[in-house]
């Protein structure tokens, strides 16, 4: 992974104060305006215009780390440092199935990724928007999402921020599984993606989302899709720097609504394929982009989100493999903290696959193990062994490798470690044959994380409630 250099992050900075000095970004939203106008920024009409004082006092009061609780504290996860979390993917409107064709996502589809992050043990945290169920009303879906995310799965999850109303129910509904709205100013029990609206805007929604959150004290991951050559330049190093500027405004909002308020900062960006007219996440271009965000990210103290198992590919065949497996391998070894669409992903953000998020998984484990470090020790060398053994030895009938043979190497899940003979008398299985084997055993296997039951109504009460149209004494 190449390494941007002190001088090159310092002119990206640069270049992204002069962006939001001079230019600006616009917030099409009322709420966010008068913020801004009262911390004693510049606005006109709906731009804002940053200075560096501005800026650097938010950067200053954002946490470099944070810990995301989860309802089984076991679970809870820190953000920052040397500390990953990962996510499955966001935003996919269709599942590609085990043979290749392509349906709408519904209610179940959702839920099912929520039993399989739950038995996941690559999986930190769970996601929204997983699968959008096309069989519920757009307006109150997330409000079942939300249920799915709490009730069946009982680590981290990832909130709302469609809108203030979602932001809102995300809190509402936080606040009764934590024993109180007010609880959730005490630590960050949520985490949510904001987008940019790029060019260096940010839509009414997205802003006054920000607000909710952020006020409460709910962690917000600043996450910018710019697509070099339609909403950004063509040039990478333009592209980094609007995505600086977009990302720097939404992080400072943050800091002027409440001062200490979590942020993760990154994005997936990336390039717009000439001949398709499309997003195109299998791009070298990609990697590049990742690798600079992450170390933007570094540069400014604040955790990372870049990376992703990403892939333009229709189903989970070795384009999306070998794409996947860059994306994820660079965000990793570049030092992300966040990594959403860790598995699942197919067709550039359109598609999910049960069995593509079987075999993330196991590349999630994979690049994980490669990265840790080594241990160089006495113990580790071990000295003694290496005499006892001595010239022309064997090491396989030795003590210390039957106390280590179970565990001291990695051992795949999924992947073929058999000779051609024995891989054949087995049924001659493709991975994918595998993986669709292993998504049925952890549905059949999956058994619901323990919930008071008069929570579990709570929360249903609520959400008849806002479905119907009533308020709660929860809402704000």
């Amino acid at each position: 992974m190449w390494t941007m250099t002190p001088k090159m992050l310092t002119k990206i900075h640069d270049a992204s104060m002069d962006i939001l000095h001079s230019v600006g970004v616009a917030f099409n939203s009322n709420e966010a305006l008068k913020i801004f106008k009262k911390a004693g920024l510049k606005v006109d009409g709906k731009a804002v215009f940053f200075s560096e004082k501005d800026v650097r006092k938010a950067l200053d009061s954002a946490p470099s780390h944070f810990r995301m609780a989860a309802r089984n504290r076991k679970k809870s996860v820190d953000i920052g440092g040397d500390n990953f979390a990962l996510a499955p993917g966001y935003g996919a409107s269709f599942i590609v199935s085990a043979d290749g064709s392509q349906r709408r996502a519904v209610k179940d589809d959702y839920d099912n990724f929520c039993k399989l992050v739950q038995t996941s043990e690559a999986i930190t945290v769970c996601g929204f928007l997983m699968a959008e169920p096309s069989d519920l009303p757009r307006n109150t879906a997330h409000l079942d999402m939300l249920f799915s995310n709490m009730v069946l799965c009982d680590k981290p999850f990832m909130g709302c921020p469609v809108s203030k109303a979602g932001a809102r129910d995300s809190l509402n509904m936080a606040g009764l599984l934590w024993g109180g709205k007010d609880k959730l100013k005490e630590k960050p029990v949520t985490i949510s993606l904001i987008t940019p609206l790029s060019p260096l805007c940010y839509a009414a929604e997205t802003s006054e989302a920000i607000i909710e959150l952020a006020g409460w004290g709910q962690a917000l991951i600043f996450g910018a899709l710019l697509m070099a050559g339609a909403t950004a330049s063509m040039k990478l190093a333009g592209t980094l720097v609007q995505q600086n500027a977009e990302l720097l405004a939404g992080i400072t909002l943050t800091q002027l609504v409440r001062p200490g308020s979590p942020v993760v900062m990154g994005g997936t960006s990336s390039v717009l394929d000439m001949r398709t007219g499309g997003l195109s996440m299998g791009t070298p271009q990609l990697h590049r982009i990742t690798a600079a965000t992450i170390q933007m990210a570094k540069f400014y103290n604040l955790p990372a989100r870049g990376g992703c198992a990403l892939t333009d590919a229709h189903f989970p065949d070795a384009q999306a493999g070998y794409e996947s497996a860059l994306s994820l391998s660079t965000a990793v070894n570049a030092g992300s903290n966040f990594i959403l669409h860790a598995a699942g992903m197919l067709g550039a953000y359109a598609e999910m696959s049960f069995e593509k998020f079987i075999i993330d998984e196991e590349l999630c484990r994979l690049v994980l193990a490669s990265c840790r470090s080594l241990e160089v020790s006495d113990d580790a060398i071990d000295v003694k062994m290496i005499k006892e053994v001595g010239i022309g030895g064997e090491y396989l009938s030795h003590p210390a490798t039957f106390e280590l043979c179970r565990n001291g190497f990695f051992i795949s899940r999924i992947a073929n470690r058999q000779g051609y003979a024995q891989w054949h008398e087995s049924g001659s299985k493709h991975i994918n044959q595998k993986a669709t084997e292993i998504l049925h055993e952890r549905l059949d296997a999956y058994e619901k994380p323990d919930i008071d039951p008069q929570l579990e109504q709570d929360l249903l009460n609520y959400i008849i409630a806002r479905k119907n149209g009533g308020r709660t004494a929860m809402a704000r």
